[in-house]
């Protein structure tokens, strides 16, 4: 079975987060690790708190990861700090980590701060050792400083990021009012990932679902293109099945099929 590395922060009402992780990668078959960079206080109505972890844990659990288990590919999600972003880029390179896919989360749903403000610099420099790195457009338009209004400045905002090292961009499109579709830059080349808006307010968590799914699919060795292709698939799937836990922004539905098998209902 393929190992999957996750490095994120931990979700409390389980829709996103290193728990988002774990069930994106069940889901997909492979099997599941995480290292935790910091703990939230968070339900489906928004962010309540956030302690971050240590950057001396941090490196400890990488370590401990890379020098007993091969790791087949690695997620990046919330990363808060700047020593921390550090701690994850050095320790990557010297265990000679291989495809990285980084999600740079920035802000929750519901408008809470998960980078701090000077660490958004310091987030180019995971996106520089990155093979896939999945901003959506508000994400984007941080890292690029440009305004991202239509296909033609996802593009030109893909290229504007492949140029900090990243092999291969997606720019994620849930972000426009007209359709999803996700733009892919991948081998120089321009992809559109089509997709269609699907009338549900229970989105917690697709970020991190998408690039985990990115993650596990190129750890059963698929190539980029259908990596991308494939985990577009899986997250518009589980949108399509996401239901209600709370008064607010539910999640996707991780384990639709497992969920029908056993007769289960979301009511």
């Amino acid at each position: 079975m393929k190992k999957v590395l996750t490095i994120a922060g931990s979700d409390s009402c389980g829709g996103a987060g290193i728990q988002a992780d774990l069930k994106t990668m069940s889901s997909l078959g492979v099997y599941g690790m995480s290292v935790i960079t910091a703990v939230t206080a968070q339900n489906t109505i928004g962010v309540q708190d956030v302690m971050e972890v240590s950057k001396e844990l941090v490196e400890a659990q990488i370590r401990s990861i890379f020098d007993d288990i091969k790791v087949d590919a690695v997620k990046i999600g919330m990363v808060s700090s700047t020593e921390i972003i550090k701690v994850i880029k050095d320790l990557l390179i010297e265990y000679k980590a291989k495809n990285i896919v980084v999600d740079p989360v920035m802000v929750s749903k519901s408008g809470y701060f998960l980078l701090k403000s000077e660490a958004q610099e310091a987030i180019k420099g995971l996106i520089s050792i990155a093979d896939v790195v999945t901003p959506n457009i508000p994400e984007a338009e941080v890292l690029t400083g440009i305004k991202i209004e239509n296909a033609d400045a996802m593009k030109e905002a893909a290229l504007m990021i492949k140029k900090t090292g990243a092999k291969n961009v997606l720019i994620k499109g849930g972000h426009r009012c007209n359709d999803a579709n996700d733009i892919l830059l991948c081998e120089d080349k321009f992809i559109t990932l089509e997709g269609f808006r699907i009338e549900t307010k229970n989105t917690h968590g697709t970020g991190c679902t998408l690039s985990s799914a990115i993650a596990s699919h190129l750890a059963k060795e698929y190539s980029v293109k259908d990596s991308l292709s494939l985990s577009k698939e899986y997250i518009t799937k589980a949108i399509q099945n996401s239901f209600s836990i709370g008064e607010g922004v539910g999640p996707v539905g991780h384990f639709i099929e497992l969920y029908k098998k056993a007769g289960l209902s979301y009511e």
